[in-house]
């Protein structure tokens, strides 16, 4: 493991980007602790910037952490790659995990969307805090979780923080099925090829404007 590639800029970890600096340091402004500075990142990076599948995948930009603080709008690995681009501006490593998901906090939408209810290359941020790894999924802001009935996820810095499994009502939620690995930045190229080979309908722009909170509400309500 070398710990100096993961403090530098990379294609989609872009954490020399302006507006990553300038966000990295405006969200910790007088925080001194770094578990506590990404405690700070992950909340805000969580809450500020709201989730969504439903973007353009053929715009290799829409993997970019600079590219989901400027549009304010994410998914997984965007939302991510963010936050280890905030953390590597901070002088804090930090990389990415993949792994395959079985999602069962869904739409009827979204499952046509994806080809079913397996999420492939699902990601989160790892940090390198205190001397060890920790990983960090900041994916669904609380507004999203709250349509859903799920409990947000927290982060405390020092153990790892995936999703939980189940939703407030006990309903099971998430599984991972498939480790993808850890990677210096993201693996666009590996991620196109699982994507045009199992699911290429993501690739269809008829779902790009699609509300997948507003999918949650309603699927709850009518449950």
């Amino acid at each position: 493991m070398s710990v100096p590639i993961y403090l530098l800029p990379a294609t989609f970890i872009d954490s020399d980007a302006a507006n990553v600096g300038a966000y990295a340091y405006e969200t910790t402004l007088g925080i001194e602790d770094d578990i506590d500075r990404i405690i700070a990142l992950y909340r805000r990076i969580r809450d500020d910037i709201p989730y969504t599948p439903y973007l353009d995948y053929n715009d290799p930009q829409v993997f970019k952490a600079s590219w989901a603080l400027e549009e304010g709008i994410g998914f997984c690995i965007s939302k991510a790659a963010l936050l280890a681009a905030c953390a590597r501006a901070l002088g804090i490593p930090a990389r990415l995990g993949f792994a395959d998901v079985r999602n069962h906090m869904t739409s009827a939408r979204l499952r046509q969307f994806v080809g079913g209810d397996v999420m492939r290359w699902h990601a989160f941020a790892e940090l390198f805090l205190k001397g060890k790894w920790v990983k960090a999924t900041p994916a669904f802001n609380i507004g999203l979780c709250e349509k859903f009935g799920i409990k947000p996820l927290e982060f405390n810095g020092t153990e790892d923080s995936i999703f939980h499994p189940f939703t407030q009502d006990g309903q099971q939620h998430m599984d991972y099925i498939r480790e993808r690995g850890s990677f210096s930045d993201v693996p666009l190229d590996h991620i196109m090829t699982c994507f045009r080979a199992e699911c290429p309908q993501i690739f269809n722009s008829a779902f790009v404007q699609g509300d997948f909170a507003a999918e949650g509400a309603a699927e709850a309500k009518a449950s």
